[in-house]
């Protein structure tokens, strides 16, 4: 079997260098494989080129990919069709382009030296735009960074804006399932790659646990050497840079939004595991990017699933036929109207378009978040027993009255930590589905609080970005709280909509991690990210509470010690709190309709 994989290697890098051939469309197409591109500092990249047979130059599309640059192919015979050029180029140290792989590390400068090579490249017209989602997201939005004279656009996807804060954390937490899977993947994709190279037989399964954490247990070498000092070291320097530092700041988006001089579409999804981060990219080059027609120049779409899923089926939920959404026809038509001048969507229309949940409809809007939706806050209240949604949580439409001393409190035990079902995850789905899926198991445990409306009496639109205000007391030195809001139908399903994690000890900042004191109040701000939702009459607003969402994040310890280096845990008793001292608030934006 391992003969079989590396022999389809070899063949996957050697083919013929230069192949015309009848494309999938009307145009004839020319293919050029594994084209060497050298670096500033003298590595070779290599890249396919796709281009028209017919004479004349063409603006160029630039995809930097870790994920095998021949899964560019369907989208490059679409884009040739409509006039284009495509380079689609591995990045360093994956597949063809020789080099060391770490994630970001050489995007800046690797970036800036594609764009400007792609640019000279015979038939080129000198304008490249850059394409395609997730960690290719990240190789357009570093690459802008650097500002090379010749790139026109860039259209990023599910992507992020901060590699710590919505990349491998989120709220302090360590995103241990993405983390986790997807440099499983990744590694084991190198491991094929350099195993006659290293000489040393994979010891145990090919299939790394997912489960269990660390997950990098696998021994690759007679010295014992594990696999994330062998192929993947940037994992382990993840878990040693908790904390907002120089080494995440080096290849900050948020930071350098000024620097980025070109029109951006950013795509994104609800359901998405960087949709917090693809919205702030908007938001931060809307307000800053470094010219008034880059920040003129920002479009936004927002469509449901991301790596959940484009289709119109996302998790267990069926969004109706307006639902299915095609990335590579809405990244042709946003590059037809900036190349090409087309008079398509992107020309006359709004600059944010939407999919509506709920009504299960698109929608344009003039700004994200949209200006007319009014912030309302639903009041924690209860008569102390919210645990499970048998409980007695629910909202209150003022300010708690002062005679009422309320609270509700659970036992957090990092042994037994609440799982994760559906939601924004990546990147192994047969493991754990991603997605909005029913959270009646999940809200049958006494170690989640659970606060619903009553039935609501007309449709209830919630657009824009959702928080939690939260008054809260552990008796343990470090916990996390969580937080879930769900759209409840009569019929009882409960369906995941956003949700949020807070680590207490970075409440404060992520730069600094601070040991909270056992038995003080704080208050805690949960980001929950965003959502688009038409809570129907006669559904529930429901907020969930605990403090644990896992395996999508690390189990907290309570104990202030990580989870990657400690075995010792202890459980804590939570209490949340909603009198009038402590106004505990689940704020939403409201859409008047």
């Amino acid at each position: 079997m391992l003969k079989k994989n590396l022999c389809l290697l070899a063949l996957a890098i050697t083919l013929l260098p230069c192949v015309a051939v009848k494309g999938q469309t009307a145009a004839d197409i020319v293919v050029e494989r594994n084209v060497a591109m050298q670096t500033r500092d003298g590595v070779t990249l290599r890249a396919d080129i796709y281009r028209p047979a017919a004479e004349g130059n063409y603006p160029v599309l630039l995809t930097r990919t870790p994920y095998n640059k021949d899964n560019t192919a369907v989208f490059a015979r679409k884009a040739v069709a409509r006039g284009y050029m495509v380079v689609a180029q591995d990045v360093r140290g994956r597949f063809a382009s020789e080099g060391e792989w770490y994630p970001f590390k050489h995007e800046i400068e690797d970036g800036y030296d594609a764009v400007e090579w792609a640019a000279a490249l015979p038939r080129s017209n000198g304008k490249v735009g850059m394409f395609s989602g997730s960690y290719v997201g990240a190789t357009q939005m570093l690459a802008a960074i650097s500002h090379p004279p010749h790139l026109a656009g860039i259209c990023p996807v599910v992507t992020a804006s901060n590699y710590h804060e919505n990349w491998t954390y989120q709220g302090g937490a360590f995103e241990q399932w993405f983390n986790e899977s997807w440099t499983a993947s990744l590694a084991q994709d190198t491991f094929y790659r350099q195993i006659e190279e290293a000489k040393n037989a994979l010891v145990g399964s090919t299939v790394l646990p997912l489960s269990q954490f660390p997950i990098f247990n696998v021994k690759l070498a007679p010295d014992g050497a594990g696999l994330t000092h062998t192929l993947a070291p940037y994992f382990q320097d993840w878990l040693d840079h908790p904390t907002y530092d120089s080494y995440w700041k080096q290849w900050s988006i948020e930071e350098n939004y000024d620097k980025i001089q070109v029109p951006a579409l950013t795509i994104t999804a609800w359901y998405d595991i960087f949709q917090g981060g693809s919205l702030r990219n908007y938001m931060g080059l809307k307000a800053h990017a470094g010219t008034e027609a880059a920040r003129n120049g920002q479009q936004l779409v927002v469509a449901i699933g991301g790596h959940s899923g484009w289709g119109r089926t996302i998790g267990a939920v069926d969004f109706g036929p307006d639902a299915p959404f095609d990335e590579n026809e809405i990244t042709l038509d946003w590059y037809d109207y900036l190349f090409l001048g087309k008079q398509n969507q992107f020309a006359n229309g709004k600059p944010v378009k939407i999919f509506v949940m709920g009504e299960n409809k698109w929608r344009d809007e003039d700004a994200w978040p949209p200006a007319r939706a009014i912030s309302l806050k639903y009041y924690l209240a209860s008569d102390g027993h919210a645990n499970s949604a048998a409980g007695d949580g629910h909202f209150g439409s003022v300010a708690p009255p002062s005679r009422l001393p309320a609270s509700d409190s659970f036992v957090y035990d990092p042994a037994n930590p609440v799982p994760t079902v559906g939601g924004p995850l990546c990147c192994d789905a047969v493991h754990l589905a991603p997605g909005p899926r029913d959270q009646k198991d999940v809200e049958s445990r006494s170690d989640v609080l659970v606060y619903s409306t009553p039935p609501l009496e007309i449709d209830t639109e919630v657009t824009g970005l959702v928080t939690l205000d939260l008054y809260a007391i552990s008796s343990a030195v470090d916990t996390d709280f969580t937080a879930k809001l769900v759209d409840v139908s009569p019929n009882g399903f409960a369906q995941n909509l956003t949700e949020g994690i807070l680590r207490a000890s970075y409440s404060e900042s992520t730069s600094e991690a601070k040991p909270i004191v056992p038995g003080k109040v704080y208050e805690y701000k949960i980001d929950l990210w965003s959502t688009s939702n038409v809570f129907l009459k006669g559904h529930l607003i429901r907020l969930e509470i605990s403090s644990s969402n896992f395996p999508r994040f690390d189990r907290n310890l309570n104990t202030g010690k990580p989870a990657s280096t400690s075995a010792v845990f202890v459980k804590a008793t939570n209490t949340i709190l909603h009198d009038a001292a402590h106004p505990s608030a689940l704020i939403l934006p409201v859409v008047p309709r």
